[in-house]
């Protein structure tokens, strides 16, 4: 009888707990999404009506095609450069053995340890210096950079751990049926390595979309969607920002269940291979 009164008193404490981390994450979410709908021009309760004009301005707003449109151009070139050097990086980080391999690794996940805003200050304070030297301004450009330093440990780790579940005899396979080294990077390694370098991607998309302090220090007068949001709010909130920020939502939600797709779908290929 003990032991089952224990049991039950464990699982409603699982169960619970599971419940309290869901609704204090989505929660606030679905807040954003219920007051996108609301038709007063300031978020207040009671909601008095609903609409869908904030969606209709979200999308007639010049500034915000420009914010996202620079926001894109930032998310895609760093997800790209950072994935591809992540790509190399976690090949060597586990493939491969050489003198200062620690360090490397260390070196690698450095960037990690930093907190986002010390790490946009230190970046910040080197282009002050380089741009006294060589005469240029703070731009997109410089904002990629800086996206691509903060992103490319995440995609780095995301293919080392891909990489380290490989097969390597399915490799040698290939080059003992004569395939050149190029050949079965080419055709086997890298269809095998593919699900890390999705999710890599993925994940390197979304954390430089939404990337405040990287973006607000080192864009310099170029406007963003964090900036753009950042600013807007300062001035007084409306509903056109819960409705960007469930936008944004969706399209991040829809992201995730393509990787997971594709996981699963490299995971089945694998199985039946």
């Amino acid at each position: 009888m003990i032991d089952k009164l224990e049991s039950h008193a464990a699982s409603i404490i699982l169960y619970g707990s599971v419940i309290a981390v869901l609704m204090f994450f989505y929660v606030p979410i679905f807040s954003l999404v219920v007051f996108s709908f609301q038709e007063g021009r300031y978020l207040s309760m009671p909601i008095e009506g609903w609409t869908f004009d904030w969606y209709r301005e979200l999308l007639n707003n010049r500034d915000i095609g420009t914010a996202l449109r620079n926001s894109a151009v930032i998310a895609v070139s760093a997800m790209v450069a950072s994935t591809l050097i992540g790509l190399g990086a976690g090949l060597a980080w586990v493939r491969y053995r050489f003198r200062g391999k620690t360090l490397f690794q260390a070196i690698g996940i450095g960037p990690l340890l930093f907190p986002q805003l010390l790490l946009a200050v230190i970046i910040l304070f080197w282009f002050t210096v380089l741009s006294n030297w060589l005469g240029f301004s703070n731009g997109i450009p410089t904002a990629i950079i800086g996206h691509i330093v903060y992103l490319t440990p995440f995609a780095t780790i995301i293919i080392a751990v891909q990489a380290a579940g490989l097969d390597s005899t399915i490799e040698q396979a290939a080059e003992d049926c004569g395939a050149s080294g190029w050949q079965v990077f080419r055709e086997v390694t890298l269809p095998l390595l593919w699900p890390g370098i999705f999710s890599a991607l993925t994940f390197s998309f979304l954390l430089s979309w939404g990337n405040f302090y990287l973006t607000y220090s080192l864009a310099g007068g170029e406007r963003t969607l964090p900036t753009f949001v950042f600013s807007g709010i300062a001035m007084g909130s409306t509903p056109i920002y819960p409705a960007l920020a469930s936008m944004t939502f969706a399209i991040g939600l829809c992201l995730l269940v393509v990787a997971d797709m594709v996981r699963r779908r490299a995971a089945a290929r694998l199985k039946m291979g």
